[in-house]
């Protein structure tokens, strides 16, 4: 019913926060730019791998948002969720948010991990790989 609030929120969350560590990364690269040069091999920014996990996000909640609505269990009139409209399933639905919904968002967040994991074993050993530059 209400399961896809917690991905949701974490998206939220984590576009917040993606947004913000864009920021300061772009204005330390400036401060970087200014006063050296950087070699050929760059790291994925962190705020870039961030953007993966709410693509992940979004994209999930996205698809629940319209299971939902197919099955009725989301409506567009107050209070939006069926569950929500009588005690006894809001009980049922607060049990489901916090099993169903905080799983789906462990999972997803588990998934990006192990990309970020493999993407930065990669970058590793890109780096030790790359020829040392040439000073003059």
């Amino acid at each position: 019913m209400a399961c896809v609030l917690v991905p949701m929120t974490e998206a939220i969350i984590t576009t917040i926060t993606a947004r913000v560590i864009k920021s300061k990364e772009e204005k330390s690269v400036q401060d970087l730019n200014s006063t050296e040069d950087t070699g050929s091999m760059e790291k994925i920014p962190f705020s870039r791998k961030l953007k993966w996990l709410n693509n992940m996000l979004w994209g999930g909640s996205g698809l629940l948002v319209f299971e939902h609505i197919w099955h009725g269990e989301i409506v567009p009139w107050f209070p939006f969720l069926t569950a929500a409209s009588n005690a006894a399933d809001t009980a049922e639905m607060l049990n489901e948010m916090a099993t169903v919904g905080v799983g789906m968002s462990l999972l997803v967040t588990a998934v990006w991990l192990a990309m970020v994991g493999m993407t930065s074993a990669m970058e590793k050993k890109a780096l030790k790989e790359q020829p040392p530059e040439e000073t003059a």
